[in-house]
């Protein structure tokens, strides 16, 4: 027999080697070997660029020392003992251990005992990486939970979390807050500024909110420029309205938009569990709809929902799907109230006033669908038609004795968001063969005040091709002299309210005549509101006024009615 040489590995020698040499060749594959007292003897060039150690750090080394985290380090030691006096070998598993650098690793981890039948047992442990399978995993998880461009908790992680909270709340009788807070304006900043602007005031409100919360809040954002809060943890409604105050005053700190400044303001709606609701569903709703009537309160308020609100949410629907059909169906009417020229008793313009018909043929009060036409943003269709109507109407009266009539159609606030509004104004002028001069704007001191530089200029434009531009309901809002002389506008209407009481009191008597001196000290002409009787009549012609409307003259009338009427009559001049 041939005698072996001592040198010859031997077959177990050679099968360890042939080991060695294939977990080495494997990249991703981190192996380490221990002894039975789990201090290592083997580290593979994988095991440091997964952990971090050299094998020269490695060396000798406990396991729980070097990747094991302190929470599991107990565990683990345990579990080596239970396999080598038991036999109870480890199971495969996903596990997060411990880098060098302090962080956590997710790994596959599998094991191995060799050499049990020996005093000399070794547990090789086999990871493979799953980095880039949690990456994928939480990146899955940010983009299905989390909002892109704040990083707020979107809806659905929201709603999962007040589900589970309102569960624990059912155990525990405690109360949770849903918040709705919606920016004021904002669709007017992303219109006129652009939706770069809009994202950037969207990322500064998130950060100027999450700033003054508490870490027991949930601030998510819920779509467009709407977020929802979630309190846990407040003392009563006093409680919340303190915090919500707080995040009102942060707020209105101006916000710089690249090289601009802007104040920001939002309203807030509240409801409470288990109160308001019960459920996701109710409480989401209700706060909602306090967070409407809350902006109908006028910008940076709060409102608690009460169930009166709710009827009042569904009266607002009622009459938006009023209004939708009654666009689709052609009914809305435009009636027209003379304007008189208190020199010489003539009407050379009137006012259209829209109206709206339910199909029962009932008219619906302007102060009713105009707030709602407004709210739902069906005013700018609805003033598209007021503006195609008058046009239209203008055109048929071409060749009767109207044909140098002035009409003057009320413009929403909301319309001068539209930037080509001046241009759609004059097309529609151009297309029906009329002048610039036989239309007129009229605006509230509020929405003319209000509106941006940008709205200003179309105004600018319009009065410089020749319409007729008002302010009407002059002096219910809040009025700016140094600014009034720098609007586009051509005469102011003093409303109403003032001349109804100065008959009898001094103070609207005198605010009357300083309006008048007012509005023709800067070169515009002033017409009165509401004049119904001979006595105000001939108040505001004592007063200097240039223009007077109202029911002494005429009620507001179709324009088959108008066109009946005579143009001059000594019976429109007060004596």
């Amino acid at each position: 027999m041939e005698r072996k040489s001592p040198d010859t590995p031997s077959v177990s020698e050679q099968s360890e080697a042939r080991f060695h040499e294939l977990i080495e060749s494997l990249p991703m594959v981190a192996v380490q070997g221990y002894d039975r007292n789990r201090r290592v003897i083997y580290w593979n060039d994988a095991s440091t660029r997964i952990y971090g150690y050299t094998r020269e750090e490695a060396e000798g080394k406990l396991l729980e020392d070097l990747i094991i985290p302190e929470s599991m380090r107990n565990a683990v030691i345990d579990a080596h003992e239970n396999w080598l006096v038991n036999g109870i070998s480890i199971p495969a598993d996903e596990l997060e251990l411990k880098h060098k650098a302090g962080h956590l690793v997710p790994v596959y981890s599998s094991h191995v005992m060799l050499k049990q039948d020996t005093g000399e047992c070794e547990m090789f442990c086999i990871d493979i990486s799953l980095e880039e399978q949690k990456q994928a995993r939480d990146e899955l998880y940010r983009r299905a939970c989390f909002d892109d461009l704040t990083g707020l908790p979107n809806r659905r992680l929201m709603e999962t979390e007040l589900t589970a909270r309102l569960a624990e709340a059912q155990r525990s009788h405690r109360e949770i807050a849903v918040v709705f807070v919606d920016i004021d304006n904002f669709k007017l900043i992303n219109d006129t500024m652009g939706h770069h602007h809009g994202d950037t005031l969207l990322k500064a409100v998130a950060e100027t909110l999450k700033k003054e919360l508490r870490t027991s809040d949930l601030l998510s954002r819920f779509g467009g420029d709407e977020f929802v809060l979630l309190l846990f943890d407040f003392d009563g409604p006093e409680g919340i309205a303190a915090l919500l105050y707080r995040l009102i005053a942060a707020l209105e700190q101006k916000v710089r938009l690249d090289n601009d400044y802007y104040q920001v303001s939002a309203s807030f709606g509240v409801s409470l569990y288990p109160g308001n609701g019960t459920t996701v569903q109710e409480l989401m709703r209700n706060a909602d709809a306090a967070m409407y009537q809350a902006k109908d309160n006028g910008k940076s308020r709060i409102c608690f929902y009460t169930p009166d609100i709710n009827d009042r949410l569904i009266h607002h629907q009622q009459i938006t799907t009023l209004l939708q059909q009654a666009v689709a169906d052609d009914r809305l009417q435009l009636y027209f109230q003379p304007q008189i020229d208190l020199a010489t008793g003539e009407f050379t313009s009137c006012e259209a006033l829209l109206r709206c018909f339910d199909p029962q043929g009932h008219m619906i009060s302007p102060a009713v669908f105009i707030p709602v036409a407004e709210k739902s943003g069906l005013i700018h269709r609805i003033g598209d038609w007021v503006i195609e109507s008058a046009c239209k109407q203008l055109h048929a009266w071409q060749t009767t004795p109207m044909e140098h009539l002035r009409v003057d159609i009320n413009l929403s606030g909301r319309q001068l968001t539209n930037p080509h509004l001046a241009q759609q104004i004059l097309e529609t002028l151009q297309r029906y063969d009329l002048t610039p001069q036989q239309l007129g704007l009229e605006l509230t001191e509020n929405e003319v005040f209000d509106s941006e530089n940008g709205n200003a200029r179309q105004l600018e434009c319009l009065k410089e091709a020749g319409l007729h531009i008002s302010i009407d309901d002059f002096g219910t809002g809040y009025s700016s002299l140094v600014y009034l002389r720098k609007l586009p506008v051509c005469s102011l209407k003093i409303d109403r309210s003032f001349l109804e009481f100065a008959m009898e009191n001094e103070s609207d008597m005198a605010i009357m005549t300083a309006m008048v001196t007012v509005g023709h000290s800067l070169g515009m002409s002033v017409l009165v509101e509401g004049v119904e009787t001979e006595e105000q009549a001939a108040l505001v012609t004592d007063l200097g006024c240039d223009y007077a409307q109202g029911f002494l003259y005429a009620r507001p009338m179709p324009a088959e009615q108008i066109a009946k009427m005579p143009k001059g009559s000594q019976r429109h001049r007060p004596t």
